[in-house]
Formats: C-alpha cells, structure tokens, sequence
C-alpha cells in the first residue's frame, strides 16, 4: 500500500495534489508542530501585478509554544473569507474555467470552522475529487494511538501502524530522512520529481508553484493531465 504524509496546507500548489494522487491513503500530519511561516495557513496566487500571498489569520497565543496544527484556531475577527473570494474573482475572473468553479469557491468561503486543520483538510479532499482523485483514502495522523518517537521513527511508527509497504515523500525530505531505517522496517521509499508540463497562465512568465487553484481555472477537467 502506498502512503504519503503531509502536513494540512492551505489551498496547496499542483505537486501537493500530485502526492494525494499517488497514495492509496494520504496522511495528513495534524499532530506535530505548527510552522508559523509556512504552508499552513496560506498560499499564493498571480495576479497582474505578480505573486499574491493569501493568508487565513490565526490566533496568535501559543503558536511559537510548540502547538500542534491540530490545536491552531482561526481568527474570526478578520473578514479574510470575503477578501480571499474577492481577491480571487479579481484576479482570474477572465480565466477560461473560473465561472465553473465559482460554487466550489463560496462553499469553501462559507464554511467556519473554529480550527484551521479542520478548514484545510476539508477544503484538500473537496479539491481532490474536483480534480478527479477519487480512489485516494484520507487519514488524520492525530487519530492514530500509540506513536512516538521523531522524524523518521516517527514516520515509521505511523506507516507501520497503517500497513504501508511503500512511503512516497516530497523531494526536500532528502535532508532529513534516514533511508536505512525504511530499509530495516521493509518499507520501501520514493521521493517525488516534481516534472510538470506548463500551461497557459494569465499572467507570465509561467510559475508552477501557486496555488492549485490557478491550475483549475485555466484547464478546467483538464487539469489531471497537467500532473
């Protein structure tokens, strides 16, 4: 069975969907440390004058104290649900798909959870079957009992826990993960190449890394075949 681990990100870039993909269960790794300058509560999208950050605002208190992802709650004294819709109409609403996705995009925007976990990992599954990953499980990392342990023993506590012979990894992993010890526990290990043809973008030049979003609203259906 393949495996892939993520943290939950906010609206994530095409290799993010890629990994979902390949996995028969995808993991999201809700319970580890929360990276406040990360992926997690934002993404970025073109507009006419270059990359935009999106950010959904979080509550700020216990963040830089080690909370878990799981645990960080979203800011509901910021109207940020209208300003993301409003900056993404503003942005591709001349896109060839936008008008399709127009309900997808206020179902998301509607939506209030108190927990930002809650909010990505919703949004991620919805997207993924938009995009036609339809055979992919999903899994909470928190909802396993009985793992310890860091890093890679960490890993292998889970994808053990789980059945997995076979762990697909982002390619940055290389920094950090033991490769020996996935060879002692039998399980075997990818990393991923993140080789994507272009597409036409509204805005050049080209950027593979923004939000899936940009993806879907310049091919449509298509999309998959961008992967």
């Amino acid at each position: 069975m393949n495996v892939v681990i993520l943290q939950p990100s906010y609206i994530p870039w095409r290799g993010y969907f890629d990994q979902i993909r390949r996995a028969d269960l995808f993991i999201f790794y809700d319970d580890v440390q929360y990276d406040k300058h990360g992926w997690r509560n934002r993404n970025q999208i073109k507009t006419a004058q270059g990359k935009q950050w999106l950010t959904i605002p979080v509550h700020s208190k216990g963040v830089t104290d080690g909370v878990a992802i799981k645990d960080v709650h979203i800011d509901w004294s910021k109207p940020w649900p209208a300003n993301h819709l409003k900056a993404l109409i503003f942005s591709y609403n001349k896109s060839p798909h936008f008008k399709e996705y127009v309900p997808l995009l206020e179902s998301f925007y509607y939506r209030h959870d108190d927990c930002l976990a809650d909010f990505t990992m919703e949004t991620t599954i919805t997207l993924s079957r938009e995009l036609g990953i339809t055979s992919t499980r999903f899994l909470r990392s928190s909802e396993l009992l009985g793992i310890t342990g860091l890093k890679t023993d960490r890993l292998i506590q889970i994808l053990k826990s789980v059945g997995a012979n076979h762990y697909v990894s982002g390619s940055s992993a290389r920094d950090y993960v033991e490769p020996e010890k996935f060879d002692r526990a039998g399980i075997t290990l990818e990393y991923m190449e993140y080789n994507y043809p272009e597409y036409s973008q509204l805005y050049p030049p080209f950027d593979p890394y923004v939000s899936v979003l940009d993806l879907m609203f310049m091919t449509g259906k298509d999309s998959i075949n961008y992967f």
